[in-house]
């Protein structure tokens, strides 16, 4: 009798756990499904190639994985487990591995960026022909796909409603609640000897050290225990400090959200009990995840956002800067030398770091939208390029923000004035003297704009417009104009082709 009870609430002898963007023990959807499902269970990380070869060799996120998955394996194995760890191309390794470790069934969490998609398309038909089964389970989102609809059954484009239908939907605590991993450990088994594995050495996967750890952004389980739990300590002010780029307003969370070093769940739920409490900053913040979900689920049922076209196809039409010059704007935007101090720090600090501040992700964005005149998707690819948070939805939600051409964006005509951004947001130049130093010795008041200043201003400081800092690509208020023209004219020539 007791071999009967097993088998009906264990369906499979052995199972593995193919961890991916969830790079954490505690309340994992797929871990814990496979423990609750498989009487043995080994887990496995594929370094995979497919995305890794075609990276700069020095790139951070690599290098944040990298200790990450040390983390994850030493976890494991303190819990009667391991983890496989391999180098190669996943969609070709999985099921081989499968086959090897002999497992009847494989466990791992959805990803939902169009990549990973086809990625594991290809690795459930190769599971299929294996008679191996592929079961996926939501972990990096509360609420992901068709999760959250309207009454009617339709797609949410507007942001405010869908939080609300968001919040409501939140209140059953089933759907914050974390997965008691630990309960069920018992089911890990050790790696069989013939596919024991330590983690390859960063410099064995062809990539070199970064700064990742003068950032302060930790990495792995541990990184993101010690940053959230500074984060909350501070949380209740985050509404009053997060657009204030100098300031510790943010909570630097993203890497391990993008990652899964800390679960979604966990964040939503405290942020959720803090607001329930009171708190106007969880609150805020609690906003910001419910801006992610929500952005994910748009390209849930926009995969064509994936191929580059604008959620208002009108604006698809829009005729943006071409050729030499404009190109040599858009390195002047990437380096940082624009003439705009605060545009130009929050280049620099993304180069430098891989991060940029919320606000500044606006600026820098409008401004290469609404001032240069260049196509969003410029933006959008050097930002996919160094941020250490990308993330497709997310990142394609705030550049269709920004160039008004997304789902619940702000207007064509509301176009951010770089210089009042900064005397509002970073008012005694901290933050920009901290990524444009050639500024450093300008008034307050004159560092927002260093070409009004005086020559002898400019001469106390020890700066020549056009030498030591340039000066303003484009003159502001002639862009505006420009842009509202540019704007109006695609909305003109695609009414007349409705």
């Amino acid at each position: 009798m007791p071999p009967i009870l097993v088998a009906v609430d264990k369906p499979f002898a052995r199972g593995l756990v193919w961890f991916r963007r969830d790079l954490r023990v505690q309340d994992n959807a797929a871990l814990y499904h496979a423990l609750r499902s498989c009487r043995e269970v080994v887990c496995a990380f594929v370094f995979d190639r497919a995305i890794l070869d075609a990276l700069p060799r020095r790139d951070r996120r690599v290098e944040f994985i990298h200790e990450s998955v040390l983390q994850l394996q030493a976890a494991l194995r303190s819990m009667g487990g391991d983890l496989v760890v391999r180098h190669a191309v996943a969609e070709q390794e999985i099921a081989p591995l499968a086959r090897q470790l002999e497992v009847q069934a494989v466990f791992a969490n959805r990803d939902d960026e169009p990549a990973a998609l086809d990625r594991d398309a290809q690795v459930l038909g190769a599971l299929a022909n294996a008679g191996v089964s592929f079961q996926t389970f939501k972990d990096h989102l509360v609420f992901e796909r068709d999760e959250v609809l309207t009454q009617a059954g339709g797609v949410y484009s507007v942001f405010t409603p869908y939080k609300r239908a968001w919040m409501a939907k939140a209140e059953d605590a089933f759907y914050l609640s974390p997965y008691p991993v630990e309960r069920h450990a018992d089911a890990l088994m050790p790696t069989p000897a013939a596919h024991r594995t330590e983690v390859p050495a960063l410099a064995d996967l062809g990539f070199e050290p970064t700064n990742l750890h003068e950032l302060g952004l930790g990495a792995g389980m541990a990184g993101a225990r010690q940053l959230f739990d500074e984060f909350v300590g501070r949380i209740d002010r985050y509404g009053d400090t997060r657009d204030f780029p100098a300031v510790r307003g943010p909570s630097y969370l993203g890497v391990h959200l993008r990652f899964g070093t800390l679960s979604i769940r966990e964040a939503a739920a405290t942020a959720h009990a803090l607001a329930g409490n009171g708190s106007r900053g969880a609150a805020t913040w609690l906003g910001e995840l419910i801006w992610r979900d929500f952005y994910a689920q748009v390209l849930a049922h926009r995969p064509d956002l994936a191929e580059g076209k604008s959620y208002k196809h009108e604006y698809d039409r829009i005729r943006w800067h071409h050729g030499k010059h404009a190109d040599q704007l858009f390195a002047a935007w990437c380096e940082g030398r624009t003439g705009y101090p605060l545009v130009d720090a929050g280049m620099r600090q993304l180069v430098q770091s891989g991060y940029m501040h919320n606000r500044l992700r606006m600026v820098t964005a409008s401004f290469l939208c609404k001032d240069l005149g260049l196509d969003w998707r410029r933006g959008e690819a050097f930002f996919a390029e160094h941020l250490n948070d990308f993330e497709f939805a997310s990142n394609n939600g705030g550049w269709q923000w920004a160039s008004s051409s997304g789902c619940d964006a702000q207007p064509y005509f509301r176009i951010f004035n770089p210089v009042t951004q900064s005397e509002r947001f970073d008012p005694e130049g901290k933050f920009i003297r901290r990524y444009v130093p050639e500024l450093a010795k300008l008034s307050n008041k004159m560092i927002h704009a260093p070409w009004l200043a005086k020559p002898v201003e400019l001469e106390a400081a020890g700066l020549r417009i056009g030498h030591d800092y340039p000066a303003p690509v484009v003159d502001h208020g002639e862009a505006r104009q420009q842009t509202l023209e540019r704007y109006s004219v695609a909305r003109e020539s695609a009414e007349r082709a409705a």
